[in-house]
């Protein structure tokens, strides 16, 4: 289960006057701790700036997220539907969030009906509303190291 976190950066860029303006920039990165997290916002987020830094890193709790081809913008999206409690028989209310990229609300929207034609309970969309996630980073695995030639076997290796 990937566990996402939202890191924000912060760097200086100059503008057209000549004058350094502050950015301030939001990324959704894919990792198994805040460490981490920051580890890969400082190797996969290089900008080249002067005063580059991550400012904070938080995570983001998610229950699925859709990546299409098309579409600049990141929405987050509130689901809820009713489950029964099998101990109590009670019915509780259960809210996921899920993110999504499109052009706009309309097509995140429908785009996440879409996604959930498939579901057996019923349920609705609460909200619908724009994120300052610019882009997301799934985990990649580390592609496998070769081994130089010149390496032979610990076995192999006399005391």
């Amino acid at each position: 289960m990937a566990s996402w976190y939202n890191a924000k950066i912060r760097y200086q860029k100059e503008d057209e006057a000549g004058s350094l303006k502050t950015i301030n920039e939001s990324y959704l990165i894919d990792s198994v701790s805040f460490t981490e997290a920051e580890a890969r916002a400082y190797k996969q987020i290089v900008t080249g700036a002067s005063d580059f830094g991550v400012i904070s890193i938080t995570r983001m709790r998610l229950a699925d997220l859709f990546i299409y081809e098309e579409g600049e913008k990141w929405y987050k999206i509130k689901v809820v539907y009713f489950s029964v409690d099998e101990r109590s028989g009670k019915e509780k209310k259960v809210v996921n969030y899920m993110l999504l990229n499109a052009e706009s609300v309309q097509q995140a929207q429908d785009r996440i009906i879409e996604e959930l034609r498939n579901f057996l309970i019923p349920y609705e969309i609460e909200s619908v509303s724009l994120t300052p996630i610019l882009e997301v980073f799934p985990y990649q695995a580390p592609d496998e190291q070769e081994v130089p030639d010149n390496f032979r076997p610990v076995s192999d290796a006399q005391p």
